[in-house]
């Protein structure tokens, strides 16, 4: 053991309440902060989900798995004061979730006492440093109190850049192109061992990931009820269509690569392109909402969250995702994927097309809604978690 961790170690021992004394400046909390440990939902099976809920995914997986006759579940997640939050179950302030002993003790004794089942989002821990965040350990500690564990991947923690330029032309990760690449590259390849040592059962957000992970198991991501609830507007009767872009990661999505093209439309009067960046989830439905078309990444080959959110809509949604992709769409669920395709190189002559020929591409525009429902309303991915861990 080396000094540092028996130092911890140590440190560990002092309750919080002396050492929020001796070091507050440590802490960035205080004892009112630390919210009572997690109540396990009702239910023969009862499902936690933590600790990431990216784009609230972690909340609408645990209302899917409650489709399940006799599943109870609940989701957590951590975040900073001030920061916008998605929905959740189960909500603890970053620092507490980090650094409080007392938190983490009766966390664990709490899940360890109330669930059956736990899905580990992104590889992350869930017990903040309780365990030096070592999930390895912590998946040990939940095995041995009879609850199983199954790994969640959602995106950037298991896609390996090495292996996505390879295969994907306008990959960000090419030399020079997204600065964090290096990082990026080091934690897939950190993650994938530690999927590898638990061998557990493996969920992926989205279908390219499966070429990371090849055991895994698709789990299609949920659009919530305030997406699939809103009247469709008309589509493409606008003289100028309007183009809306908002990436949440432009340097991941490839915004760079489209940003002079439709500028050009813009200024030729084929179009009226938007860009929005940093807007909160409220918005988003309105601003897609109001769109005709509207772009959502040319670099990565995928479709995810977004993808679905502008689809449940209705408006014409242009992306580039990848044959492996739709392949995958098209055996698991007899559909085909309404996204217009198109790389970055090609976007100029794919919007004039859709410009050109409005019919068709209402047609193709008014698919996205039944499509949602059937595959990413919540049903398909109760069936999987059912079908791949919740029933094993």
């Amino acid at each position: 053991m080396s000094p540092s961790t028996l130092q911890r170690r140590l440190v560990a021992l002092i309750p919080d309440s002396v050492q929020m004394r001796l070091r507050p400046q440590l802490f960035g909390f205080t004892a009112a902060d630390i919210p009572a440990p997690i109540v396990a939902p009702q239910g023969r099976v009862r499902l936690l989900i933590a600790p990431a809920n990216f784009a609230g995914q972690g909340f609408e997986w645990a209302r899917a798995a409650e489709r399940i006759t006799g599943v109870g579940a609940t989701n957590l997640s951590y975040r900073n004061p001030g920061e916008f939050a998605f929905p959740t179950d189960y909500e603890v302030p970053t620092a507490v979730f980090a650094k409080s002993r007392t938190w983490q003790r009766r966390q664990v004794r709490a899940v360890e006492r109330g669930f059956t089942h736990v899905i580990i989002e992104a590889e992350r821990p869930i017990f903040g440093r309780r365990y030096d965040e070592d999930v390895t350990r912590e998946v040990a500690v939940l095995r041995r109190a009879g609850i199983r564990v199954a790994m969640l991947c959602h995106g950037s923690d298991i896609r390996l850049p090495s292996r996505h330029r390879t295969h994907e032309p306008d990959s960000p990760f090419v030399e020079g192109g997204y600065a964090e690449t290096d990082r990026l590259e080091e934690q897939a390849t950190r993650h994938r061992a530690l999927l590898d040592r638990i061998g557990s059962t493996v969920l992926v957000s989205t279908p390219d990931l499966l070429l990371d992970v090849p055991e895994g198991v698709w789990l299609p991501v949920v659009v919530g009820e305030r997406w699939r609830e809103r009247p469709a507007a008309p589509v493409l009767e606008r003289d100028r269509p309007l183009v809306v872009h908002v990436p949440s990661r432009a340097g991941l999505k490839g915004s760079d690569l489209i940003e002079d093209t439709m500028r050009a439309l813009d200024a030729e009067g084929v179009v009226t392109y938007e860009r929005h960046e940093g807007v909160v989830a409220e918005r988003m439905p309105e601003l897609y909402g109001r769109a005709d078309i509207v772009l959502d990444q040319f670099s990565l080959g995928i479709y995810g969250v977004a993808t679905c959110e502008a689809l449940s809509t209705g408006r014409v949604v242009v992306s580039h995702v990848s044959d492996q992709v739709r392949d995958h769409v098209r055996r698991a669920t007899g559909r085909e994927l309404p996204v217009v395709e198109s790389r970055a190189a090609d976007l100029d002559r794919v919007i004039r097309g859709i410009v050109a020929d409005r019919e068709s591409y209402r047609s193709i525009a008014a698919d996205g809604p039944d499509f949602v429902r059937e595959v990413h309303d919540g049903r398909r991915s109760a069936e999987v978690l059912a079908t791949a861990f919740l029933d094993h």
